[in-house]
């Protein structure tokens, strides 16, 4: 009887065990960076036996959370209908399935931009830049933020950002390194400004600064290098063209030529 019940309980202990709990992927849609107003909808995803879903935001309870409808938080949709200052912050989520939380997932920022003044970027000393070689980018506001963040754009739809080193009296300025730059990738920037008591909240961002390395290569639309393409394999289409049209127009200036001196011709005869 004893070793019955022993069995028994390891054969419990060994289902408990091999049911794995794979942490859930948290995302955001249409994207992390939101500007201010704008809708978005954050998703958990857990296993297919998933009963019931979890979001919480870090350090700071989300009262938002618990105004979504149950039939959307049982399918892992938290939507915000019009992003504010008071949705931003740091997320995690769980699922629960039978007697178990999942362990929770990677953390998502969620990030309100357009709040302040859009600050400038400028690169230092010029935004051309030799291969191989680095660069300063300045970031400067007229308004003395905590902090400044600087985004890589173009490759990526969650672009990386590097933020400065935070100033407790506030600074118009701030100052990132970048390179060793290569000419076979496009080096494309914004910058945002931040204040530390919100440090979730930006600004908007600045004008787009493109780095120039020489000997980077131009990319064609497809259409332009479909043109391109078919005018450098046919580049006899446009001599042929063109020697037709002048045979017409001499065989056209040839029958006027003929025609008017007929008529010459005949008005002289009577006489």
């Amino acid at each position: 009887m004893a070793l019955i019940c022993l069995g028994l309980s390891l054969g419990s202990r060994t289902h408990v065990q091999a049911e794995t709990f794979h942490k859930p992927t948290l995302w955001a849609e249409p994207g992390s960076m939101i500007t201010q107003e704008s809708p978005v909808t954050l998703r958990c995803q857990g296993s297919l036996e998933t009963q019931e879903y979890h979001l919480y935001r870090e350090k700071k309870t989300a009262y938002w959370i618990t105004w979504i409808p149950q039939e959307l938080v049982k399918k892992g949709q938290f939507p915000i209908q019009s992003i504010a200052g008071e949705h931003t912050g740091r997320y995690r989520c769980q699922y629960h399935r039978r007697t178990r939380w999942s362990e929770p997932s990677d953390p998502l920022e969620l990030v309100m931009t357009g709040y302040y003044s859009k600050p400038t970027l400028s690169a230092l000393p010029s935004p051309v830049v030799t291969p191989g070689g680095s660069v300063t980018l300045q970031c400067g506001s007229q308004v003395a933020f905590h902090g400044f963040i600087l985004c890589k754009e173009g490759e990526d739809e969650h672009p990386p950002c590097r933020s400065s080193q935070p100033r407790t009296r506030g600074s118009s300025w701030a100052v990132f390194s970048v390179g060793p730059v290569s000419p076979s990738r496009r080096w494309m920037y914004r910058c945002y400004g931040y204040d530390s008591h919100s440090p979730y909240v930006w600004s908007s961002p600045s004008d787009l600064l493109e780095l120039r390395v020489p000997g980077a290569a131009e990319t064609l639309s497809p259409s332009q290098n479909k043109s391109h393409s078919q005018d450098a394999s046919h580049p006899q289409d446009y001599t042929v063209g063109n020697l037709i049209r002048m045979g017409v127009a001499g065989l056209v200036l040839v029958v006027l030529g003929a025609l008017l001196f007929e008529a010459q011709r005949s008005q002289r005869s009577p006489q």
